[in-house]
């Protein structure tokens, strides 16, 4: 069924969470954003990483998004931040200006785009020369690692194996992201694998209640209630603690310049 990013009742989904430092750090090991005035955020959704931008030293970032349902969170979310700015626009005809942005960041976004060299070639239309594009995303070998009680996400695919099969469908290798960039006129290409903190959990109940919630987890919209109950005990099974939990998710994250 998917997860309808247009519904309000979907629009603070993804506001819940904060950039973790682990990916602060590896952000500012990849580009030194404290000299950078422009980035924007495409795909931006909640605005969780427009706000980390800024906290890294961007001086002004514009998040564009597809859902008006989605930048209404995001603009909710980031009120006290004066140097955000939202608007309506998508990865293949975001409306910005040509040659205007020192760095792009598309995170979480390329999974949603079949056609990566219009996408692509977007975010290289609206980089000044020698901009930054950074990609996040995760592979289908980042997917499918195998689930335990930090990686959390690896249970859903070895219980609904379907889960699998529309996970590798919907992601790019990174040898296809990396051949696009090239094509398009990208250089200096870079591939970085990351274990970013998702969340910690104080006691599993948290993390059983956000499974539940679908928070933030675009693939879960593709089973129905039942199949979700039976996933949710599967896990409370498999996780013998009280304790708290750290959930980590892997990801690859590719930089290229103009």
């Amino acid at each position: 069924m998917g997860i309808d990013f247009h519904n309000m009742n979907n629009q603070s989904t993804y506001t819940t969470r904060y950039a973790d430092f682990s990916w602060m750090e590896t952000i500012k090991k990849l580009v030194p954003l404290v000299n950078i005035s422009r980035a924007a955020d495409i795909g931006c959704g909640g605005g969780i990483y427009s706000k980390a931008l800024v906290e890294l030293g961007v001086a002004s970032v514009i998040g564009v998004d597809f859902s008006k349902a989605m930048l209404v969170g995001a603009r909710e979310n980031c009120k006290d931040y004066h140097h955000i700015t939202f608007k309506q626009g998508n990865a293949l005809d975001t409306g910005l200006d040509n040659s205007s942005f020192q760095v792009i960041l598309e995170r979480a976004l390329i999974h949603h785009i079949q056609d990566l060299k219009a996408c692509f070639q977007e975010a290289y239309r609206i980089l000044e020369d020698d901009g930054i594009y950074i990609i996040q995303d995760r592979t289908p070998e980042d997917c499918l690692l195998k689930g335990d009680a930090s990686h959390i996400r690896g249970y859903f695919f070895e219980y609904f194996p379907k889960l699998k099969e529309h996970e590798i469908t919907r992601r790019h290798s990174s040898e296809k992201v990396m051949e696009t960039l090239k094509e398009i006129g990208f250089k200096e290409i870079q591939e970085v694998k990351l274990w970013e903190t998702r969340k910690v959990y104080e006691e599993k109940a948290q993390l059983l209640q956000d499974i539940r919630d679908r928070t933030g987890r675009s693939i879960l919209h593709e089973l129905e209630e039942e199949e979700l109950h039976q996933l949710i005990q599967h896990i409370d099974d498999l996780l013998d603690t009280d304790s708290s939990i750290v959930e980590k998710d892997r990801w690859t994250i590719w930089k290229a310049v103009k």
